[in-house]
């Protein structure tokens, strides 16, 4: 069932280890096939040197088990609700790396210090809220998605998750999405070459305000949006 995306999700989870975002068996990438609602993602606690494209598990979006001997992500909670808030995505990646780490530990959103991170982030990496005592205790898997949700859609101002393509959940780690697993493994490497550029932006100058927002407006809409002038087009 689902051959391509299983393929798929398994390279995006490899893509992850090398480009060294995860240890051991830390982290996770899944891929969703829109037409039938159908996730795969990787299995808990399974080593990557060894995973199959069969080791892939497929759910629904309610987190039943369709096909796979194995035993799904323990974060299959957080990428499934991600799947169902956030409609225009098509791949989910969790990791523990180093630097976007740091930063979700320290409490501190990435700001938009540099051109690098405006190719890729229209604003800040966003920060959630901590999660409550009652939701650690509680389904806390799934109140982690919870909490990314909520800062996508906060009164104070909404964020569109096609052009800020991942968040920093605090005190834990970053979630990242995209297109497809691949586009969303993509995304977990930007942002965490941006959280190790902004960590030694802000160590060598903690006066640093940024870039402007018309710096941000130009770097991010070359290469995004219908206006695009960045890489190969047709000239017919």
């Amino acid at each position: 069932m689902l051959d391509a995306l299983r393929a798929e999700v398994l390279e995006a989870n490899l893509e992850l280890v090398r480009r060294g975002l995860v240890l051991y068996t830390f982290g996770n990438a899944s891929g969703i096939d829109r037409e039938t609602g159908l996730v795969a993602i990787k299995p808990s606690g399974v080593p990557y040197e060894t995973m199959k494209p069969s080791d892939l598990v497929i759910t629904d979006l309610d987190g039943k088990i369709v096909e796979g001997k194995l035993c799904p992500s323990s974060d299959l909670a957080t990428h499934l609700l991600l799947f169902r808030e956030f409609t225009g995505i098509g791949g989910v990646v969790h990791t523990h790396s180093e630097y976007a780490t740091a930063w979700a530990q320290a409490g501190r959103e990435i700001p938009a210090y540099g051109t690098t991170h405006a190719d890729y982030f229209y604003g800040p990496v966003p920060l959630t809220d901590e999660l409550t005592d009652e939701e650690v205790g509680g389904d806390y898997v799934l109140n982690t998605g919870h909490a990314i949700v909520r800062r996508f859609h906060a009164p104070s101002g909404s964020l569109d998750p096609q052009a800020v393509p991942g968040v920093l959940v605090r005190g834990h780690a970053p979630f990242a999405w995209g297109k497809s697993a691949m586009d969303a493994a993509h995304n977990a490497v930007l942002l965490e070459a941006v959280a190790r550029m902004a960590y030694y932006t802000a160590t060598l100058n903690a006066a640093c305000g940024g870039v402007s927002q018309a710096l941000l407006d130009r770097h991010y809409f070359r290469k995004h949006g219908a206006e695009a002038t960045y890489g190969q087009k047709s000239r017919d």
